[in-house]
């Protein structure tokens, strides 16, 4: 998450450069109710000590409103499409969201 995070300031401060600047919080869409909640909670736990750099990391940019994390369930995941083998109907809905389509299909 942390790297997502890092490649969507590195994409801002590009479109700031082309005088292209993005004046709401970009959305990190995630699947994992856990890791949102880790991310906006104030309190250490004892279970996550091994991501507390990354976890400043993330809150800092929350709180400074530069990004937001909204969830969205994973058969909605676009995402998943490049990361995960899906069953036939779950793969056509995310490439028909993508706006893919076959090449080798009869026209």
């Amino acid at each position: 998450m942390a790297h997502g995070v890092c490649e969507m300031l590195w994409l801002k401060r590009v479109l700031d450069e082309l005088r292209r600047p993005i004046e709401v919080p970009m959305r990190l869409y995630c699947d994992n109710k856990a890791a949102i909640s880790i991310a906006h909670n104030p309190v250490q736990h004892d279970r996550t000590k091994h991501i507390e750099i990354d976890r400043h990391f993330i809150k800092e940019k929350l709180e400074g409103g530069i990004i937001c994390m909204p969830f969205i369930p994973s058969a909605q995941q676009i995402a998943d499409i490049l990361t995960k083998g899906l069953f036939r109907q779950n793969f056509e809905l995310l490439t028909s969201k993508l706006g893919m389509m076959n090449i080798y299909a009869p026209t």
